[in-house]
């Protein structure tokens, strides 16, 4: 997918194992144990292949040609059919399993140099002593500081089959001799939860990246969690989220639904209808209860949300969502190789199917979330488009739409108020990232006095001397704004570094402590719980 458009997304570190997935397959909805062996049969795409091989006028790689051939055969059938070679299925898989193996650090690579932004906790690196922050100098006595390195270099020098050891060289601080380390490989958590955290004496707040084989356990520890605090009110935010295995889904959204509801329906032209309804008590049944979306929100999120808002079981909040409503399953090839086949389409319990168009063409589909932002959707609610024969009723009398994503309860447009030009600019160089580094070298001292997250979130602030080192920063890399762009993107840039600097001090629950104060969508969520039950009137316009 493209650049989100939330501002945390143009600043999310580079966890190890989603480097090595490449990105998600954008709502790949397989069980995970699913993976089918394919009953091999010749026919003429077999022929011609090989009367390729054995008359063609050019030596050719007929590996390569039947890898595109095929790639090429899927598209024309729909835009999430796809084949997957063999060296590239653990890479893929990976993030959707719930683990890896490597040393449990997350890290960026900023100035030519290896910083470490969190390290897990209970990982090997955690265990080893290294610290967020810390710099990664020598990696086997290889220089990787300073040396152009590429963050799938990093990867491979990192990562590795557990039990197996890899030696670092550190640098902590700045004019202090290098500290080694052993590291000793292991099984690293590849978290779907990225944040839990209570936002006020009432209100829950968890941010969910994907739907893998660890989330619905995930999930529930996490609303257990806020329960035990006191939660009312629960913000469940889904931006971003892609998608992963239906059985995630459902079991997550079991966690909201009370009895036994439907909660997705699936059915395809082999495929008999199945349902599949809650089960067991969730852990958030009664509570108020927001989900927030956005366009990049696809399958495996649009099943929670589509259920959410079917059963008027809370409210939908944000943008329309991706509209990815068609089920994959994984055929096994001869070779290791796989084919995700598109086997059927899900329904909302209304009935809606939310999977958009695609007969338009492969590429046409791939740029309709672009076109949302050429016709104005991304700003003005009543640019949304909707089809009233695609329209269906909640219990409550409100009206939903299907054919094209999850339409929001209350819209949220994209954040105007700032310079997006401006801080693209500065996230492209990553000068955010820059001093907020430095300012850790240089203030290490004075930062000790924060004894937790909730004192360095109340009293520290930037200084007009902090503001004015930025400002050189960003003249060193040619980054002039005018002073319209830079007086309304001042304050939006600043708190988004006290959220970079929280979360190296005292992790990612800080981060977005900080973070979220920025948000509109949040904002946007927050006045709807206080209008919370007027909003499921029956007749109720969904759009």
């Amino acid at each position: 997918m493209t650049t989100r458009d939330s501002s945390k997304n143009f600043i999310q570190p580079f966890l190890l194992a989603l480097f090595l997935a490449g990105g998600l397959l954008l709502g790949i909805f397989l069980a995970p144990s699913s993976s089918r062996q394919v009953n091999q049969e010749s026919g003429r795409l077999k022929e011609v292949l090989s009367l390729i091989d054995g008359f063609y006028v050019d030596t050719i790689d007929q590996n390569d040609i039947e890898e595109k051939a095929i790639a090429e055969l899927l598209k024309k059938l729909d835009p999430h059919s796809v084949f997957i070679a063999a060296k590239d299925i653990q890479a893929i898989s990976e993030p959707l399993e719930g683990e890896f193996e490597g040393i449990g650090v997350e890290f960026n690579v900023l100035e030519d140099t290896i910083y470490i932004v969190n390290v897990i906790p209970g990982g090997p690196s955690d265990k080893a002593g290294l610290q967020a922050g810390d710099r990664i100098i020598k990696v086997e006595d290889t220089l990787v500081a300073g040396v152009q390195i590429q963050n799938d270099e990093v990867i491979k020098k990192l990562k590795g089959p557990k039990g197996t050891k890899v030696h670092v060289s550190i640098l902590r601080h700045r004019n202090e001799p290098l500290m080694d380390y052993e590291i000793t490989r292991g099984t690293i958590p590849v978290h779907s939860v990225e944040t839990a955290y209570m936002m006020d004496d009432k209100t829950g707040y968890i941010r969910l990246l994907r739907f893998s084989a660890t989330t619905a356990q995930e999930v529930h520890e996490a609303l257990v969690k806020l329960n035990e605090k006191g939660m009312k009110s629960l913000v469940f935010d889904l931006r971003g989220n892609p998608g992963g295995y239906l059985n995630a889904a459902t079991e997550v959204a079991d966690e909201f639904l009370s009895g036994d509801k439907l909660i997705v329906y699936t059915k395809g032209r082999i495929q008999p209808k199945k349902e599949v309804h809650a089960r067991h008590k969730g852990a958030f049944e009664d509570g108020k209860l927001i989900v927030l979306v956005d366009e990049h929100s696809a399958s495996a999120s649009e099943i929670v949300s589509g259920a959410v808002q079917d059963w008027d079981r809370g409210l939908v909040v944000g943008r329309r969502s991706y509209g990815k409503g068609l089920v994959q399953e994984q055929f096994e090839l001869s070779d290791k190789s796989v084919v995700r086949l598109t086997i059927a389409r899900y329904y909302t319990p209304t009935n809606r199917s939310i999977q958009k168009p695609y007969s338009n063409g492969y590429d046409n589909y791939q740029m309709e979330v672009y076109e949302r932002w050429e016709h104005g959707e991304m700003e003005v609610h009543d640019s949304v488009k909707s089809v009233d024969s695609l329209r269906y009723t909640t219990p409550s009398g409100r009206y939903v739409y299907g054919g094209g994503g999850i339409y929001p309860d209350i819209f949220v447009p994209v954040d105007t108020s700032f310079s997006r030009t401006l801080v693209a600019a500065i996230y492209a160089k990553s000068l955010q990232r820059k001093f907020v580094y430095h300012y850790i070298d240089e203030h290490k001292g004075a930062l000790k006095r924060f004894s937790d997250a909730k004192s360095f979130i109340k009293l520290f602030a930037w200084t007009a001397n902090d503001l004015a080192e930025f400002k050189t920063l960003m003249h060193s890399e040619q980054i002039e704004p005018s002073e319209y762009d830079w007086t309304r993107t001042e304050d939006y840039l600043l708190l988004e570094m006290k959220a970079l600097l929280a979360r190296q001090l005292f992790g990612v629950d800080a981060y977005y402590m900080v973070s979220n104060k920025n948000d509109k969508a949040i904002d946007a969520a927050l006045k709807g719980l206080l209008h919370y039950e007027e909003s499921f009137i029956a007749g109720a316009d969904i759009k």
